[in-house]
């Protein structure tokens, strides 16, 4: 059994400053690519980072020199350090995790999801 649990997420004034943590448990073997995604009421859910296990990171155009994603592979833990929110960074936060269990399972693993809300 394998669990992806998010914390962080919260009310904040635009300009201001959040850091989401996702935390994945269990018998984990190994974990590939670590993202977080985000998703407002009628859309999408989409991708606003990625880091691989090496450390390369990838953003969403409208998050580049805002947000910075981070991993620290022994506690099987990512971050986002969001800075500069807008209101249109409002949106609930899904942590998402490509993992190997130790049972050599092989699966996209998601969290339960932090609602981050930015007010003006």
């Amino acid at each position: 059994q394998v669990q992806l649990v998010e914390s962080g997420g919260g009310l904040v004034q635009a300009g201001g400053s959040l850091r989401l943590s996702c935390a994945a448990s269990g018998s984990i073997f190994s974990i590939s690519f670590m993202g977080w995604y985000r998703q407002t009421p009628g859309k999408q859910r989409e991708l606003v980072a990625g880091i691989s296990s090496g450390g390369s990171t990838s953003y969403a155009d409208y998050v580049k020199g805002r947000f910075t994603i981070s991993r620290d592979n022994a506690k099987n833990t990512a971050y986002l350090q969001m800075n500069s929110l807008n209101p249109e960074d409002t949106a609930v936060y899904y942590c998402n995790a490509g993992i190997i269990t130790k049972e050599w399972y092989n699966s996209d693993y998601w969290g339960q999801g932090t609602q981050v809300t930015v007010s003006s």
